[in-house]
């Protein structure tokens, strides 16, 4: 397995799909009538992750020339990797019963979200913990980048939903104010669990520091200063506040706009963030 941009890829697709689904939960709690958002969540949970499956075992060639490194895996309940299958094994057989339940117009049993949201969360601090196994990269080995890729995932999920809310039930979507206030405190969470990471993986070791600099001042700084800092981070954020401030600003087209570029760079920012954590710890890692 190489580990690139696809298992960056993969990472954030799991992340966002955890994230959507947890956010239909929320949307469902604030508003039972908004049905394209809570359902929109909901899809949306199965999608990205069956994409980001794909991609997982698009990078895994050997395991595809190799079928059964996947029964292996299934069966070393010891490993990060293998409880990360059966979290997401439970996670998509509730969330697919629970979109057939949507689609038929049936009640969703409570007992069946809550289910959904353990393993949901789970899903998302996963896909930190997957990282965090390997010993060898400092950027990868400490306990601030499952904090800080569960708050991404948040994020991004939460944003997915959002776009979905502003074109197609816009007028329930404004009502949720509950939505931007989340999107704020998950912005300024990860700023401080990005510096945090940034500023322990720094002093702890050499080849930690090297990893921070070319992240900071090296051949990542472009992608992390405007991919993640500025469009993924303060761009959402300072959006999601003047649109608390203003109620009028999402009733012209401009407002719209821009609340959905917010959105969007939310949406870039998650990623970007996984890719340079993957890539800024060693350019081509093999395993």
């Amino acid at each position: 397995m190489v580990w690139g941009p696809l298992i960056a890829g993969y990472l954030f697709l799991a992340g966002a799909a955890a994230g959507a689904y947890l956010t239909a939960v929320l949307v469902e709690r604030l508003d039972p009538e908004a049905r394209a958002m809570r359902f929109a969540g909901r899809i949306l949970g199965l999608v990205l992750l069956g994409i980001g499956l794909v991609m997982l075992m698009i990078d895994a060639e050997a395991g595809l020339k190799n079928p059964l490194r996947f029964i292996y895996l299934v069966m070393n309940p010891e490993s990060v990797m293998t409880l990360g299958v059966y979290f997401i094994c439970v996670f998509m057989a509730v969330d697919f019963a629970t979109c057939v339940l949507e689609f038929l117009k049936k009640p969703v049993p409570g007992a069946l979200t809550i289910v959904g949201s353990v393993f949901a969360f789970a899903v998302a601090a996963y896909t930190g913990f997957l990282l965090g196994v390997v010993n060898d990269y400092p950027l990868w080995n400490n306990s601030v980048l499952p904090i800080l890729f569960v708050a991404s995932a948040l994020t991004a999920g939460l944003a997915a939903v959002s776009l979905v809310g502003m074109f197609a039930e816009r007028a329930a979507f404004e009502k949720m104010a509950l939505l931007k206030q989340i999107h704020i405190g998950l912005a300024v969470l990860e700023g401080v669990a990005l510096f945090a990471l940034c500023a322990i993986v720094y002093s702890n070791s050499v080849e930690g520091a090297m990893a921070v600099s070319s992240m900071l001042t090296g051949s990542y700084a472009g992608l992390f200063w405007v991919g993640i800092v500025a469009v993924g981070l303060v761009a959402p954020l300072a959006i999601a506040v003047a649109e608390l401030k203003s109620e009028n600003a999402s009733e012209s087209g401009f407002g719209l706009a821009l609340g959905a570029a917010g959105e969007v760079g939310a949406l870039a920012g998650s990623f970007c963030l996984r890719l340079i954590v993957v890539l800024a710890a060693v350019p081509l890692i093999l395993v």
